[in-house]
């Protein structure tokens, strides 16, 4: 079976790195982006199972990245990750179907990666064979 495929996009570095090595720690097969530029066209090309999202980024947030993704591809999960609880921002992501939100300040992410697990198992299940 081949590995899930997961693209992270988030501006802060060593975030996305601990991510990556916890999530190829668990199986995955991670890419990485440090900016929302060109993200909707990598979706596309790449394929991954699933995006997870910083909803914070400078040039081109999250919320403009996750509409992007969503006006070609609805079913991805895209998971929103953010430092703030900013209720507002969390409404407008969960109008473009966000699947999820991952907050950065927690020490502990193994209970993230599994609902992400859980998350993409469950997308799988409904996609459509080709």
């Amino acid at each position: 079976m081949a590995k899930k495929k997961i693209l992270i996009v988030d501006d802060e570095v060593d975030f996305s790195e601990l991510m990556k090595v916890r999530l190829e720690a668990s199986g995955y097969d991670v890419l990485v982006a440090n900016n929302g530029k060109g993200v909707a066209d990598r979706v596309k090309a790449e394929k991954p199972d699933a995006v997870l999202l910083d909803i914070m980024m400078p040039g081109l947030d999250g919320l403009t990245v996750l509409k992007q993704i969503r006006s070609t591809d609805e079913k991805i999960p895209v998971f929103i990750i953010t430092a703030f609880s900013n209720v507002e921002r969390i409404k407008i992501a969960g109008k473009f179907n966000a699947s999820g939100f991952i907050v950065k300040s927690r020490q502990d992410l193994a209970e993230e990666i599994k609902n992400i697990t859980a998350a993409i198992e469950i997308a799988n299940k409904y996609k459509k064979n080709p």
